[in-house]
């Protein structure tokens, strides 16, 4: 019982992570730009935002975005940015399938348990994976961006990121360590079980006959 709730709790935090992974990679609010400072910006309407796919332009009334789709002009950062989580989303999705597959729930005819626990350390380790992309990405964007055009402040887009990125690393941890957890167990109670069946599988030893019996009495 525990094993499932633990379970389906890793499941539910890396499904979100995966969906807030999502949410920054197809929006362009990571960075809030300047060239004056953030409260004189403010004052002006002259904001910028930029991300991964374009840069936005923020003022009363508009928010106008100009695509960036020279890919071989963009600087190093943003087409690792968007290399790395173009494959975390990808990978999101078999990993969500495998262990939606691995739930107590739901059973493909007579399936051992085993197969369903390294169905779910798979999924938990593709979630990790994903994971880590998106750590990369939402850190090393920033950075790249504040050596390029220098004062500006994170967006809603990169907050989303980080968040998706800590709830994909705390699901795949708790997927994979309670899947191997419990398999490791199973087998040590089958190596147990072997082992009693051996120590007592022997014949068992022969009664004595009855003429030795009488003729010890006499």
């Amino acid at each position: 019982m525990a094993n499932s709730c633990l379970q389906l709790g890793g499941f539910l935090i890396s499904f979100l992570g995966w969906l807030g992974i999502m949410i920054a990679i197809s929006t362009n609010d990571w960075v809030i730009m300047c060239k004056y400072g953030l409260n004189t910006c403010k004052k002006m309407d002259e904001l910028e935002a930029k991300g991964p796919w374009a840069e936005c332009v923020i003022s009363t009334g508009l928010y106008h975005c100009f695509s960036r789709s020279q890919i071989l002009d963009l600087p190093a950062y943003i087409q690792t940015t968007r290399a790395l989580m173009i494959a975390g989303s990808i990978l999101g999705l078999p990993a969500v399938a495998m262990i939606v597959m691995s739930m107590p729930c739901i059973n493909f005819g007579n399936e051992p348990q085993g197969s369903k626990n390294k169905r779910t350390v798979l999924g938990g380790a593709l979630i990790l994976v994903v994971a880590l992309c998106g750590m990369v990405s939402t850190v090393w964007f920033p950075i790249g961006a504040h050596q390029e055009h220098g004062l500006m402040s994170f967006g809603f887009s990169l907050y989303t990121g980080w968040f998706g990125s800590i709830f994909c690393l705390l699901g795949g941890c708790i997927l994979t360590c309670c899947s191997s957890e419990s398999s490791s167990s199973r087998s040590y109670q089958d190596n147990n079980r072997c082992y009693y069946s051996k120590q007592g599988g022997g014949n068992p030893p022969a009664a004595p006959s009855t003429n030795h019996a009488k003729s010890a009495h006499v």
